[in-house]
């Protein structure tokens, strides 16, 4: 026997929709039995490459920070860019 699914609502905006998935489990309103691999073959990157010339000793502290937090060290240098950019001034 079938699971009735409960109906999406309209949402009025992105931040309104995250916050009802957030709070709802999905399979209350989707079949995920029925669902199917989306393909998007024709996507950019939405990132661009970067030459920065850092002191070799900046960068090797760099290295042992992202070592110890077990993370490739671009990644770390591109966490502390976003939390320091995204910080009111």
């Amino acid at each position: 026997m079938r699971k009735k699914l409960k109906s999406i609502p309209r949402f009025t905006s992105e931040l309104q929709e995250k916050k009802f998935w957030e709070a709802n489990d999905s399979t209350e309103y989707v079949d995920w039995s029925k669902a199917e691999r989306a393909q998007f073959p024709n996507l950019k990157p939405s990132t661009q490459t970067i030459s920065i010339r850092l002191p070799v000793s900046l960068l090797e502290r760099i290295k042992v920070e992202a070592n110890k937090r077990d993370v490739p060290y671009q990644s770390l240098i591109k966490v502390w860019l976003s939390e320091k950019s995204s910080k009111p001034k």
